[in-house]
């Protein structure tokens, strides 16, 4: 009862959180000069164009946008009514896209979970390859073991998403046969979901798991590695081994559950790291998630196509982050909660 009371608790601060990145995320995408319709609206008067003028005058009314800015907030978040009454984030209504002018839940639809797929594969190959790997270092260190982990660590650190996904790009598909870009062959794009669909974006998700979790399983391996060797150098280790403690079980039973801590924390962080710095993978490998769209949407002050992704990503990271902290609850006994707190 006392884990689901701090889950309770965790779900509320999240939401109240989320509130408060809700208006920081409005008023950062207001803070530059005008507007995609200000802008659009200078460009048509200048070349005469009456009637481009006129639409987009009703635009700005039809969304508000002619309202002061704490007037269009309330509006966008659904907490006033608006031209259309209650119809807001919250309602369901995300906005319209006048960059791409259609509804921005239509733009982002097929965007959204396929962006999720790309990066919760890329956690997972993150932790799997980490975890062995930063724990055998550990328990070989200073041995061949211990460098060649620190070499491949180090590689995958250096070497740049874009660069990685170019070389997968042409090789994998030279000498693996794997598919060039997207996350789908072409003829299921838009098809309803069947057994033949999900084997192609399995396939299709190999390069683009990889490459976008090389440097996060890189930089992880390391830290867990350096947690675990602080740790095998205390005295209770001296201590077990000494009784006669077989050291696997040892190594499993202490070390690694107070070294994993900093590994569960980082799940908060993981996702939307990954989801911001996968931009130009996306790009450079085609993929159909929302990176590309976020990065056009902030070119062109698409505010509510803008604005919703990066509330996606928001939530993304507040989820990982409650995720993480209830884990940590049930991982070490030493980390106590209460009804108000942990």
């Amino acid at each position: 009862m006392e884990i689901l009371r701090y889950a309770i608790y965790r779900f509320g601060t999240m939401l109240l959180t989320l509130l408060v990145v809700s208006v920081l995320i409005f008023a950062i995408i207001n803070l530059p000069p005008g507007d995609y319709l200000s802008n659009q609206i200078a460009e048509l008067q200048a070349t005469g164009q009456s009637a481009g003028v006129a639409k987009a005058e009703f635009l700005r009314k039809e969304y508000a946008l002619d309202k002061p800015l704490w007037q269009q907030y309330m509006i966008w978040m659904g907490f006033m009514p608006g031209p259309h009454g209650f119809s807001g984030m919250i309602q369901g209504n995300f906005g319209w896209s006048f960059e791409f002018d259609s509804p921005v839940a239509d733009i982002v639809g097929d965007s959204l979970w396929l962006t999720v797929l790309v990066n919760v594969a890329a956690v997972v190959f993150v932790y799997a390859v980490a975890l062995p790997l930063g724990v055998l270092a550990a328990a070989r260190a200073r041995t061949w073991v211990d460098y060649t982990t620190a070499f491949v660590g180090y590689l995958g650190l250096a070497t740049p998403n874009f660069l990685l996904a170019l070389i997968l790009f042409y090789y994998g598909h030279r000498w693996f046969d794997l598919p060039i870009g997207g996350l789908m062959a072409p003829e299921f794009e838009g098809a309803p979901m069947n057994w033949e669909k999900v084997k192609s974006i399995m396939v299709h998700l190999i390069v683009p798991t990889f490459v976008i979790g090389t440097a996060g399983a890189s930089a992880m391996m390391q830290r867990l590695r350096a947690n675990m060797l602080d740790e095998l150098g205390k005295p209770y280790v001296e201590t077990a081994i000494a009784k006669g403690m077989a050291p696997s079980r040892m190594l499993a039973k202490y070390p690694l559950r107070v070294a994993f801590n900093p590994f569960v924390a980082d799940i908060g962080n993981l996702l939307p790291a990954m989801i911001s710095g996968s931009v130009l993978v996306s790009v450079v490998l085609g993929l159909q998630t929302i990176g590309p769209t976020l990065l056009t949407a902030l070119k062109t002050q698409d505010m509510f196509l803008s604005g919703f992704v990066l509330m996606f990503v928001a939530l993304l990271t507040l989820i990982g982050t409650m995720i993480s902290d209830v884990l940590l609850v049930l991982l070490d006994p030493r980390i106590r909660y209460e009804g108000r707190g942990a």
